[in-house]
């Protein structure tokens, strides 16, 4: 999922970061945006859409609250902008508070990260996760308009999200690594070799999601075009190297909390032996060619007995034996 972003870019280089070269054919309630680097669902946030129907109206610039509000809610329902801030892209043309955007209602949302949180035991640590290079990231939405009680008009848009991507796994927990290595088995030596006897890591199930990252001119054009037939083959998880991430301050959990301490890289200490999380958070390390080397902490026991969710579909016959995790798909 995503539920929290960085976005302290101008108002002038959001179209810029969202690969469109001419300016914006209007801007609108641009001055209710506050840039920050703790977002969360209900701020107000720049939105790249189209002008009209057609592809040929030019582009909109306009600030939407993050949290959609679908038009046919009630117009004395009090807004939840936490009930749909992301929209899975599996079911998105199955739910009507979806599908009817889809074909107008695409658009853009440029930041510069987003957080993501790991579940080690009792505690949760944040990670910041962005490009290395420090480009922005564009994300797929969906917008729609509400009106209330009192006439007043509210535009706002959903995140669209997608399964972790390989990289990623290792942030969601190890019900990630099952349905990775069930749908890539090869990769089962390298994941297997992370592993050591004694080993404490998470056994957090975790959302194993992540938002749609439009990493070109022409996957955003695809996205945003209404006579694409092709947009569906966007939402898929961004696999290239150049996504990087590292911890940050736990304080940066509480939405009031903000500034440039939030993206402070902070220094998590392991506790016992190298685990599957640290492997693949060393990917993420050499990839920013950070040093020192991050160590990352793991509290939770791997129990040799999986839960029934973890084997769906699967057999495990010992999850932990003399650094090898042998694990049997059917």
């Amino acid at each position: 999922m995503c539920g929290r972003t960085r976005c302290t870019l101008r108002s002038d280089d959001v179209p810029r970061a969202c690969h469109r070269s001419d300016a914006p054919t209007r801007a609108l309630h641009m001055d209710r945006y506050r840039p920050a680097y703790n977002v969360s669902p209900g701020s107000n946030m720049p939105v790249v859409r189209r002008e009209d129907a057609s592809d040929n109206g030019g582009y909109v610039l306009h600030c939407m609250k993050w949290g959609l509000i679908p038009s046919f809610t009630k117009k004395t329902e009090k807004p939840d902008h936490y009930k749909m801030f992301n929209a899975r892209s599996e079911s998105i043309d199955e739910k009507a508070s979806f599908r009817r955007l889809l074909p107008k209602s695409r658009c853009l949302v440029a930041v510069e990260g987003f957080y993501e949180w790991k579940k080690d035991g009792s505690k949760k640590q944040p990670y910041y996760i962005h490009f290395k290079d420090g480009r922005p990231l564009v994300f797929a939405a969906l917008y729609d308009s509400w009106q209330n009680s009192e006439g007043e008009t509210l535009c706002t848009f959903t995140i669209v999200t997608t399964s972790s991507s390989s990289a990623l796994q290792w942030l969601h927990g190890i019900r990630c690594y099952y349905l990775h290595l069930k749908h890539n088995p090869r990769e089962l030596p390298r994941v297997a070799g992370a592993i050591y006897p004694g080993c404490r890591m998470s056994h957090s199930l975790g959302h194993c999601r992540m938002p749609v990252i439009l990493g070109s001119k022409e996957s955003t054009d695809t996205w945003l075009s209404s006579s694409s037939s092709s947009f569906k083959s966007v939402m898929k998880p961004y696999e290239e190297s150049d996504l990087v991430w590292y911890p940050v301050t736990p304080a940066m959990g509480k939405s009031s909390f903000d500034g440039p301490e939030c993206i402070k890289q902070i220094q998590v200490k392991a506790e016992g032996n190298t685990s599957i999380s640290m492997f693949f958070s060393k990917k993420g390390a050499e990839r920013k060619d950070t040093k020192p080397e991050q160590k990352l902490s793991c509290h939770e026991s791997v129990k040799t007995e999986p839960t029934e969710d973890l084997i769906e579909g699967a057999k495990t016959d010992e999850l932990i034996q003399s650094q090898h995790w042998q694990v049997m798909i059917r």
